[in-house]
């Protein structure tokens, strides 16, 4: 008589299968590869397919490049726009700053002139009143005859002897005339010195110029000297002086 298998060694044998069976079922099935995530070829082929005329449809990845591009290119644009514009206007604007610093210059000149307003005043007052004072000292065209004589009469009062008295043409300088007087004077040592004096005492301005002085045989001194005076230009004559120098002027144009 055939023995069957018992119930708990079917029901070993089930539990096995079924173990088996998991363990099939727990294998991991294979991963697919992933996909790279920015393919240069797919991006290459989305360029070359690119409908010109529809955008609408362009894929992702050339719209973003291409609005890229011209964003781009427009702040370059711009860019090389506002630097000529820039350039003029830097060098306008370092114009205007240096025009400003001189403005502000003159300014502060104006201002310390201003307030040392009443100081200039006294001291052109002062001027005036020096020059007149000089002015004084130079004799006009009418007296100056008697310039001369005086003079003369300096070095004969010394007891000079006057070999030579000869006045010169006059020189016109700005405001006043030069008028040299050659003398050849013969005198002891002492009364050339007195004489001398006696042109310094004048009211008129006399410079002695070239002075030359020798011994003679009989113990004096000959004097040969330029004796130079002045006298102021009347109106008259400092008119016709203007006139003669625009003339020259407009001779050299």
């Amino acid at each position: 008589m055939m023995k069957l298998p018992s119930l708990s060694s079917l029901f070993k044998r089930k539990t096995a299968a079924e173990k088996l069976a998991e363990k099939q079922a727990a294998k991991p099935e294979p991963v697919a590869p992933k996909k790279p995530i920015f393919d240069f070829q797919q991006v290459v082929s989305d360029f070359k397919t690119l409908d010109p005329k529809d955008p609408g449809l362009w894929p992702l990845v050339p719209r973003i490049v291409i609005l890229f591009s011209l964003f781009v290119g427009l702040l370059a644009a711009a860019w090389g726009f506002g630097a000529l514009g820039w350039s003029v206007q830097l060098e306008e604007l370092q114009a205007k700053q240096e025009e400003e610093a001189k403005h502000k210059e003159d300014w502060l000149k104006k201002k310390k002139q201003a307030v040392n307003l009443d100081e200039y005043r006294r001291q052109l007052a002062e001027i005036d009143r020096s020059f007149g004072a000089l002015l004084k000292q130079l004799p006009n065209k009418a007296e100056m005859g008697d310039m001369l004589v005086d003079i003369n009469k300096a070095a004969q009062a010394r007891g000079l002897l006057v070999e030579l008295f000869k006045p010169g043409g006059e020189a016109a300088r700005e405001f006043y005339a030069e008028v040299p007087i050659t003398l050849n004077l013969t005198g002891s040592y002492h009364d050339i010195g007195a004489f001398t004096g006696d042109l310094a005492k004048l009211p008129r301005i006399v410079t002695l110029n070239d002075i030359s002085l020798t011994a003679n045989p009989n113990a004096t001194l000959a004097l040969r000297t330029t004796a130079k005076t002045f006298r102021y230009l009347d109106e008259e004559e400092l008119a016709n002086k203007r006139k003669a120098q625009q003339a020259a002027r407009k001779g050299q144009k």
